[in-house]
């Protein structure tokens, strides 16, 4: 008898910035159980995944991606690059070209694979892994929560017999939702589109897999995992807040000269709370949200740091300048995990998307919720009223979408950093941050997970 060969787990992320960080560090949590770990990914999107890992028995292989697709700019290999969400879908569907290379890859591993873990939104690597007869999970970038709602306005349909905004699943009678917290065209009663057809195929893969990754901690949201394994599927296996997977401390050295980390110590030794102020690298806000926006955090005479691009600050004339004294404007990417965790951020006013929500849990500070698109207004509602670490900012027209005033981002962030109920909030997300860490603590939740899922891949090959 010959030794049994390690377990080898290969990884492909989806071609996105929030959707590639989860994987990598799930990634370098599989390599502290000695496990081989092979990465796929692009040409255009390897060095920063090499650069991110630091971690050179992880390997990582480029498959090229397709050329000349209809419907997609040219020479653009991640959802950042492209010039408005439109493309999304089409860029999204573009992927299954590279399934041919994908298999040839495989067959060419030295080492044969034990699973493969996919992004979701790339449904056609099921085929593959079925053809190989390895067990595939799909990486869900989501909550539980979001992920079951979604699910149920499908299947409960409650928002038919409306006559009202507000409607409930029976599952949860205790949760209020409107259509206008799903996006478009979620919500509608017969929802049609390019979006539809796309979920539609890859729900069809989700229910040949094997499981369901989940950046979540089954603390965070008990009731909705239990629900989902018992009567949606497939098993969600919780192995997060995966951005506390510890990484190479010579990531962190290189940027104590970076100056937001200087002027974040000054306010510091100046004893001035801060709010971190960033809406991820998605979302489409317009010029006149954003005025609004800056309008409020101007009002507030409360310290932010706002991480932003450059074309935002385009629609702000003068504001820099006006609010310097009290204010920094980064127009680069920043390491959120290390900004959050700075002494001197006291809240986040985030546009919810799930990675800053973990990150914000982790961090212990407490969230200002302003969800704009994808599944972040489901999140605002977690964030606010299932699990209470944060409050939320509401459009006037008494809906969840729509224009924010400066007036009301005024109020907010001042109740968030000096009010009552920012108290509360920020006392209940060091509670939620302390369970975070417990969970992929050697023991915990997240912990034990982890290693039932690499039992069950193992066990899973046919």
């Amino acid at each position: 008898m010959g030794t049994v060969a390690s377990p080898h787990f290969v990884i492909f992320p989806f071609m996105s910035h929030g959707h590639t960080i989860p994987l990598l560090h799930l990634a370098t949590l599989l390599r502290h159980r000695f496990i081989t770990v092979t990465i796929f990914t692009t040409p255009v999107n390897a060095p920063s995944i090499r650069n991110f890992l630091h971690d050179v028995s992880i390997s990582v292989i480029e498959l090229p991606f397709p050329k000349n697709v209809h419907d997609i700019p040219p020479n653009i290999e991640n959802t950042e690059k492209l010039p408005s969400m439109s493309y999304f879908y089409p860029f999204a569907r573009a992927t299954k070209l590279m399934q041919p290379l994908f298999e040839q890859a495989l067959s060419a591993l030295q080492h044969p694979p034990t699973c493969i873990i996919s992004d979701a939104f790339l449904g056609w690597t099921q085929e593959s892994a079925q053809k190989f007869g390895i067990p595939r999970y799909f990486f869900f970038g989501m909550s539980v929560f979001a992920t079951t709602m979604y699910q149920l306005i499908g299947i409960e349909r409650p928002h038919a017999e409306l006559f009202h905004e507000n409607f409930t699943f029976s599952s949860f009678p205790c949760l209020k939702l409107t259509r206008n917290d799903f996006e478009p065209p979620f919500g509608d009663l017969e929802p049609k589109g390019l979006a539809v057809d796309f979920m539609i195929e890859q729900a069809i893969s989700f229910t040949k897999s094997r499981g369901m990754i989940t950046n979540s901690f089954y603390e965070v949201e008990p009731r909705f995992v239990d629900y989902f394994n018992q009567h949606l599927g497939p098993k969600s296996w919780c192995v997060g807040p995966l951005c506390l997977a510890k990484r190479p401390m010579t990531a962190t050295l290189s940027q104590t000269d970076e100056t937001w980390i200087q002027w974040l110590n000054n306010k510091l030794t100046e004893k001035q709370p801060v709010l971190y102020v960033a809406f991820g690298t998605q979302a489409e806000v317009s010029a006149e949200q954003i005025q609004e926006i800056a309008k409020g955090l101007e009002l507030s005479n409360t310290c932010f740091l706002w991480v932003t691009r450059q074309k935002v600050v385009e629609h702000l004339q003068g504001f820099e300048n006006r609010v310097k004294n009290r204010a920094l404007i980064v127009k680069e990417w920043v390491d959120q995990n290390e900004v959050l965790s700075h002494k001197s951020i006291k809240g986040f006013l985030s546009h919810c998307g799930w990675n800053s929500i973990l990150e914000s849990i982790c961090a212990k500070v407490p969230i200002l919720a302003l969800p704009f698109m994808a599944e972040q207004h489901l999140n605002a509602r977690m964030v606010t009223e299932e699990i209470g670490v944060g409050l939320r900012i509401m459009p006037r027209n008494g809906s969840v979408r729509g224009l924010v005033e400066g007036v009301e981002v005024e109020k907010m962030v001042r109740e968030l950093m000096e009010g009552e109920k920012g108290e509360m909030v920020r006392k209940k997300v060091k509670d939620l941050g302390e369970n975070a860490e417990e969970a992929m603590k050697e023991g915990g939740s997240s912990w034990s997970t982890l290693g039932l899922l690499i039992d069950d891949a193992c066990a899973g090959k046919l």
